[in-house]
């Protein structure tokens, strides 16, 4: 008797795993539908003509990971050039972090008495 309990749960678990993956599909709405076939809901409406000329009949989606184009290499003088591009960004953030420093160890500003 457990073990039958056991499997009708499973498979009613499957089945409604099933079902939510069929409510997800993107022709399928299982709320609009209901709802339009008791009454409740309208038609979804046709785009206008505007929307209709705009989009393309077929949409190409890029798959993730595919690159679009193909990737050049950088020739050994233009990493060279970024190197030194990088180099020169270093030195420059490493001295205004020494003045920050500088500025950031001197005393405060002074107290202000009240007359």
């Amino acid at each position: 008797m457990k073990a039958s309990l056991h499997g009708d749960m499973v498979r009613l678990g499957v089945a409604g795993a099933l079902l939510a993956l069929a409510a997800c599909s993107g022709d399928t709405n299982l709320v609009r539908d209901v709802a339009v076939a008791t009454g409740v809901g309208t038609e979804p409406k046709p785009a206008p003509d505007f929307v209709a000329s705009s989009r393309p009949a077929e949409v190409e989606y890029i798959r993730p990971g595919v690159a679009t184009r193909p990737v050049k290499a950088k020739t050994a003088d233009e990493v060279k050039a970024m190197e030194a591009a990088m180099e020169q960004t270093r030195a420059a953030n490493e001295s205004k972090a020494a003045a920050a420093r500088e500025l950031g160890s001197q005393a405060g500003p002074a107290t202000r008495r009240n007359p």
